[in-house]
């Protein structure tokens, strides 16, 4: 029997479609490299964790995992809710905030309609609008390593269906500051959903002029939702949990025509109610992670880097040589960064800032590897 030709059944725009890049796990390095410590500083986790209230709000999982959780996440989108000013109708969550990316393109984006975003950018911001057959306009970063305003405001002018706005940016650190996060407003048209992807915002918030987004959106009626994730600071990676706040409760609505039933599991709106409790716990560590990131930004400029201006929990670092055999030697040393294979960018380095430990062990693995 001949066997099908699977790309043969595959709707068009699957096979040319990248496959994101999720990095190495720490058991990968240390079967490939033999190592035994490990600086994992590739996916922007935050090492200090979660707080104590999320394992003791996990204690008596096991007597419940034979249930479903709830389908509504009903608890975890009250208590959203009341942090943000807003009623649960206008809040989704999802398995990590790109499954509600997912869900936006899913809902909202015919074959042929444009969406903007940033060069370099989260793959996903690329690879779901593509995924339904959506246009993709990428802007580049000024010569600064900045947004250039000017020409997003000009892009947006033009009318796209979707804008995928990450403030701050991934993998770059920069941000829009309240002024220029006013001009876009200002240009985006009433018939443009402004995605609004702020993964890093806890952040963000210590970086002065960095704009408070809800109540400026407010003021406005057009269309537009806020994406947010449990995964950064708040220790919550491996549950994988996100949540948008939107515009309209209709949109909400839309998106619960798309996701999955169930998407959020019992553990992860479990442990995302207990964090929220404890937002100290949360705020400690995004502290101590800036006054850490912005040593180790001196400690590479005084190595000779460019390292871009950062309002997160990473630094985005220019090699001025290939990134590969770099990013190679820092493996074989057990330090695991962020090579960046975007084109024109393939310079590039994003190291997620980790405990003094890895953040040290990083720098000399830097330094012995840009020495061969």
């Amino acid at each position: 029997m001949t066997a099908p030709d699977l790309l043969a059944l595959a709707r068009p725009e699957v096979p040319p479609l990248p496959i994101y890049n999720a990095g190495l796990s720490s058991e990968a390095v240390r079967a490939r490299h033999g190592v035994d410590r490990i600086a994992r500083l590739g996916s922007n986790e935050n090492p200090y964790g979660p707080s104590p209230r999320v394992a003791q709000a996990l204690a008596g999982l096991a007597q419940q995992v034979l249930w479903y959780p709830d389908a509504d996440s009903s608890a975890l989108r009250a208590a959203i809710a009341a942090r943000s000013g807003t009623t649960a109708a206008h809040v989704v969550v999802g398995n990590g905030s790109e499954s509600i990316l997912q869900m936006l393109c899913l809902a909202l984006l015919s074959p042929g309609e444009r969406v903007l975003a940033q060069r370099p950018a989260f793959g996903l911001h690329e690879i779901y609008p593509r995924m339904v057959g959506a246009g993709v306009e990428l802007l580049d970063l000024s010569p600064a390593l900045g947004f250039d305003v000017d020409a997003w405001c000009a892009a947006l002018a033009r009318g796209p269906k979707m804008a995928m706005l990450a403030n701050p940016s991934n993998p770059v650190g920069c941000m829009f500051g309240t002024a220029a996060f006013a001009r876009l407003l200002d240009a985006t048209p009433a018939g443009t959903l402004l995605v609004v992807d702020e993964a890093y915002v806890e952040y963000a918030r210590l970086t002065p002029g960095f704009p408070d987004a809800l109540p400026m959106l407010r003021d406005r009626g057009s269309a537009w939702i806020v994406l947010r994730t449990f995964s950064k600071a708040y220790g919550l990676a491996g549950l994988r949990v996100g949540y948008g706040i939107a515009s309209d409760a209709a949109l909400v609505q839309l998106l619960d025509r798309v996701r999955t039933p169930f998407g959020v599991n019992l553990a992860a709106q479990l442990a995302a109610r207990a964090a929220l409790v404890d937002e100290a716990h949360m705020r400690q560590a995004v502290a101590r992670t800036v006054v850490q990131r912005d040593a180790m930004a001196r400690a590479l400029q005084a190595m000779g880097l460019r390292v871009a201006p950062s309002a997160t929990n990473f630094l985005f670092v220019d090699l001025g040589r290939p990134n590969g055999p770099v990013n190679e030697a820092l493996l074989a040393l057990g330090v695991i960064v962020k090579p960046w294979k975007e084109p024109g960018f393939t310079q590039f380095l994003r190291i997620t800032v980790g405990t003094d430990e890895d953040n040290a062990l990083c720098l000399q693995a830097l330094r012995d590897a840009l020495a061969c």
